[in-house]
């Protein structure tokens, strides 16, 4: 029997059932997860791929968007079917090795991602109103953790799927700049793939980009967060007569979520070819770049549109990144996680979130490279999804875990196709 077919109970009004969300509670976690994914550090490989080959890249979004649903919604699947996150269930089924290992992994390339986005979000705003940049850095990540660490929860999501409304900066800049749509639409079904090194390392990097550990820990443990926030929701183990609407849920969530986040990407690198490759600026390396490069080109407005868009977006990716490295490790350790928890009752969790954050800070104060940063953040990104995504795929389709709940066959098929494409783009990015 299906998780979907399964009998309701016999009385259906002794069961609490939960609470018919309206629009924006149904778009949640899935929505939040797919904004985050264009954080300035991602703008700034999407700003790459169009000035430095124009319309050529589109199709990797589309290529990239029915495996992103699919791994995010078993993120999901995994999350509200037990209760657990992801290392909580890594934990449970795993040698502890391994989930140390790869939670080092996580939280090594969350910092490093951390650290690049806060100094872009500081860079956008100095080109915007001028002042000083170190201080930015430093008013975003205090802000961003006390928001996270004191903010009562539900009022805390609610400001995260607003600001993804900044998301749409993006789609603005594109509408007000010359575009040739039918050349857009032509790469983006009869894509010109080249063979060569570095439009291979673009395609591998809008894929790491695209496809990031982080996300699939933040939507699992999200999930979870319902269960205990939201009335009558529990992990669908112990109340399997919501399975079908909840999923129903998580599908839409996920896919439009994710859909949203390809299709700002692809606004991004269409605004980006249409200005900057256009007029020969090839060589942008990070968001602010961009910002600053569409200046003189687009004007003044355009400049401010996707300058402030950087510091929307950061502002939302910064809480997703710390928030998934804390989870992980908290649960990894056994502690007590979760947002929706009182600071007093959760010390160890809201103290690694915030270590998280101050080590991000304190990375724009190095003589570290942000741009060698990001490099070495889309390499570690690249490398330990596979291993997480190829687990996590087990995970999901075992009875022993996900008991009537294994993953279908459709999911199974796009979910190994993903971590096949990420295996590959691992090793491109090592080799290429």
């Amino acid at each position: 029997m299906s998780a979907t077919d399964l009998p309701a109970p016999d009385d259906p009004s002794d069961v609490k059932q939960p609470t018919k969300p309206p629009l924006l509670s149904v778009l949640g976690p899935g929505l939040i997860t797919g904004a985050s994914d264009d954080d300035p550090s991602g703008i700034a490989t999407y700003s790459q791929a169009g000035a430095q080959f124009g319309y050529q890249l589109g199709w990797t979004l589309l290529f990239s968007w029915p495996l992103m649903c699919a791994i995010q919604e078993i993120s999901a699947r995994v999350g509200r079917v037990t209760g657990r996150g992801i290392a909580g269930n890594l934990k449970q089924h795993y040698p502890i090795p391994i989930l140390y290992f790869l939670v080092t992994l996580l939280l090594a390339a969350n910092i490093i991602n951390l650290g690049a986005d806060l100094g872009a979000m500081a860079a956008a705003l100095k080109l915007v109103i001028g002042g000083p940049e170190v201080l930015y850095v430093v008013a975003f990540g205090v802000v961003s953790a006390l928001l996270q660490i004191f903010a009562r929860y539900s009022r805390y999501v609610s400001v995260l799927k607003w600001l993804t409304v900044s998301l749409f900066a993006y789609v603005g800049v594109a509408m007000v700049v010359h575009v040739p749509w039918g050349e857009v639409l032509r790469s983006l079904v009869l894509p010109k793939i080249q063979f060569k090194a570095a439009y291979l390392t673009v395609v591998v990097a809008v894929l790491g980009t695209t496809i990031s550990p982080y996300l699939f820990f933040w939507q699992a443990e999200e999930e979870v967060e319902e269960t205990k926030e939201r009335d009558g929701a529990k992990p669908l183990e112990r109340a399997p007569e919501q399975a079908k609407a909840e999923f129903s849920r998580i599908r839409w969530d996920t896919y439009v979520g994710m859909g949203l986040s390809n299709l700002v990407a692809l606004f991004i690198i269409v605004t980006t070819a249409a200005t900057l490759n256009a007029h020969g600026v090839t060589n942008i390396q990070t968001s602010a770049q961009a910002a600053e490069a569409l200046r003189p080109i687009a004007g003044p407005l355009v400049f401010v549109v996707f300058a402030l868009g950087v510091v929307g977006t950061g502002l939302l990716a910064v809480p997703v990144l710390a928030g998934s490295a804390a989870y992980a490790v908290g649960e990894a350790f056994g502690w007590h996680v979760g947002l929706a928890r009182k600071a007093h009752r959760a010390k160890a969790f809201y103290g690694t979130l915030a270590a998280a954050v101050a080590a991000g800070m304190i990375m724009n104060f190095t003589p570290i490279d942000p741009i060698k940063a990001l490099f070495w953040s889309a390499v570690i990104n690249g490398v330990v999804a596979v291993p997480i995504m190829a687990v996590m795929m087990i995970v999901v389709t075992r009875k022993a875990t996900m008991g009537d709940y294994v993953a279908s066959l459709p999911l199974q098929f796009f979910g190994w196709t993903a971590t096949a494409v990420m295996a590959a783009a691992a090793v491109a990015m090592l080799v290429v």
